[in-house]
Formats: C-alpha cells, sequence, structure tokens
C-alpha cells in the first residue's frame, strides 16, 4: 500500500471525531539529555490514548452493511476502549476478548462504551487469535490492534500533526508493541524528510516485536509482566507491521521496570499530566540516548494515560 497516502485519507475521515493533540516543549528532557525536547500528549487523545485513531479509521472504512453485523477485538484496554468509542459514533455493537492479565481498570472503561468483554487466555496473543476465531465463525469483522493497514494509517495521522507542530523533526522516539503506531508514524515522517531518525523503545520485559525484527523473523518470544502492559504481548503470526518496523525503525533501546518508574514520576513531576506505562518506555527512551540528539528536536509520543491506581502507586 502506499502508506503516506493512506495516512492523509485517513486523517481527512477521522479529523472531526478527535482531537488535534499538543506538542508540548519538556523543560525536564531537555534539561537532563541537553536535545530540544517535544511531548506529544496523546494521553489527552479520545479514551486516553492514541487508539482511538485507528479504530475510527478502521469502522468508519467498514460498509454499514458491515458495521451492522458488530466487530470484535483484541485488547489489553486501549484498544478495546478505541474501538467501543468508535462504535458510538456509528451506533454498532462490538465484542472484545482481553487476556487474563489485562488491568481491570482498563477493562472497566471498555464495559462503560458498552461492549460484551470475553476473557481468553494469559497473553495479547492468545486473545487476538481467539477473538479472530470468534469473528471468522459469526461473519463479523475483526479489528486487530495493530495487523490491518487501516489501524496502520489511522495511527499514522500522529504523524501528519507532528508535521503541522514541528519542524524539523531529528528524531522521535515512540513504544514499540505490535508496531502498528511508530510504523504509522515513521511511514509519514520518513516519506517527508528520510533524515527524521525512528527509535524504538521496548520494555525488557515483554520485547516481542524487538526480539523479532533481531531475529531477521516473526519468532515466539517470552512475555513477563511490566508495566508497560500497553505494549506486551506476541506478535501475530503473518503481521503487516514486521515488515514496516523493519522500513521505518533506525534504532532500538530497551528499557528496564525501574527506568519506567523513573521517567513515569520524572514526567508527572514535570508536567503534572498521568501517564501509562508504555509512554514511560517512549520517556525512558529518550533519556536513555537523548545526548545524542543534543540540540536537535526531538519528539517523544505520550501514547496514553490510562493506568490501574495499583500500577501508578508502584511507579510512585
Amino acid at each position: 500500500m502506499d502508506l503516506p497516502l493512506e495516512i492523509s485519507r485517513a486523517e481527512r475521515r477521522i479529523r472531526r471525531f478527535l482531537r488535534e493533540t499538543p506538542l508540548d516543549p519538556s523543560p525536564s528532557l531537555s534539561e537532563r539529555t541537553g536535545a530540544k525536547a517535544f511531548v506529544k500528549l496523546e494521553n489527552r487523545q479520545h479514551t486516553g490514548s492514541f487508539k482511538a485513531r485507528g479504530a475510527l479509521n478502521k469502522i468508519l472504512s467498514l460498509s454499514p452493511a458491515r458495521r451492522s453485523r458488530g466487530v470484535v477485538a483484541a485488547s489489553t484496554g486501549n484498544h478495546g476502549a478505541a474501538v467501543g468509542y468508535a462504535l458510538g459514533q456509528v451506533g454498532a455493537k462490538g465484542v472484545v476478548f482481553a487476556p487474563e492479565t489485562a488491568a481491570a481498570v482498563k477493562l472497566e472503561a471498555i464495559e462503560r462504551h458498552g461492549l460484551e468483554i470475553r476473557v481468553s487466555g494469559d497473553d495479547a496473543l492468545q486473545a487476538e487469535l481467539a477473538a479472530r476465531a470468534y469473528a471468522k465463525d459469526r461473519d463479523m469483522t475483526y479489528i486487530s490492534p495493530y495487523n490491518d493497514p487501516d489501524i496502520v494509517a489511522g495511527q499514522g495521522t500522529v504523524g501528519v500533526e507532528l508535521a503541522r507542530q514541528l519542524d524539523p523533526i531529528d528524531a522521535v522516539f515512540v513504544a514499540l508493541g505490535g508496531g502498528g503506531l511508530i510504523s504509522g508514524i515513521g511511514g509519514f515522517l520518513k516519506w517527508l524528510d528520510p533524515k527524521t531518525r525512528v527509535i524504538a523503545c521496548s520494555p525488557e520485559r515483554s520485547p516481542a516485536m524487538h526480539d523479532c525484527l533481531m531475529a531477521g523473523r516473526i519468532i515466539e518470544t517470552p512475555c513477563r509482566p511490566t508495566l508497560s502492559d500497553g505494549t506486551a504481548g506476541g506478535v501475530e503470526p503473518g503481521a503487516i507491521t514486521f515488515e514496516l518496523c523493519r522500513t521505518v525503525i533506525d534504532e532500538h533501546v530497551l528499557i528496564g521496570e525501574d527506568q519506567i518508574r523513573d521517567a513515569m514520576r520524572l514526567f508527572i513531576e514535570g508536567h503534572g499530566q498521568v501517564i501509562e506505562g508504555a509512554a514511560g518506555v517512549a520517556v525512558a527512551g529518550l533519556l536513555q540516548s537523548g545526548r545524542t540528539f543534543a540540540g536537535k528536536n526531538t519528539a517523544v509520543i505520550i501514547c496514553g494515560g490510562n493506568i490501574s491506581p495499583d500500577a501508578l502507586k508502584a511507579a510512585l
């Protein structure tokens, strides 16, 4: 697919349903790294994360007849809530499959959007496979959290906004889960300026896509519990984001749990906003390697702000 073109189309399709999230300077991150650091506040998007973009683009791309049959998704929380929000805009219904490890506060957010929740498996990949089978059996549309060109294009609209808000963009730091967000942002920004560096930030305890990219193929990897639950879980066989990630990612950083906690605390202190663990991973990525970009414009994607009270307590 022509990814930049599809992202531009997605931006026009979903614009009236979304907020253009702020890009704020970050004095605390700039001071610690020497970079000119900015933070893209997707934690202030509808449903509290960037996921609303991809879900809206996918659901608005479906025909009314397909939407009327209902949709099925798999999620640890943010994607499910985003699908619920998008369905609410068109008056359709859906079912979300979640792993047993999903945070209760995120499942409650899904339920508030009127979706049915089914618990299946102990990680995100198992929930995805169960959701796909359920959708196929009932001729419903499965909405992947990342493995879908419409989802990737929707997430890439973050890059469209970034390009309006900052010029030049020397580097962008993005948490790496299934790869939809970084594929979309990186694909668009590198189309505008191939010199933009895209840095993938992965939690050490659940680095599924990172390990696949290092291996050169999609492999099964052990995924342990992490504060970055939004990026946790395996990579679906045949995921389109694997090749997209290989194309757009320039550097990888692995982030430990203590680094995630420190980054979350720093952000809360410096910006007065709560962020989730996946956003902390991206902040920690800049803290770890930001001095490479001293004096240059760097953007950190604050991908979400949904966090359980227990996880927030642990971070603080």
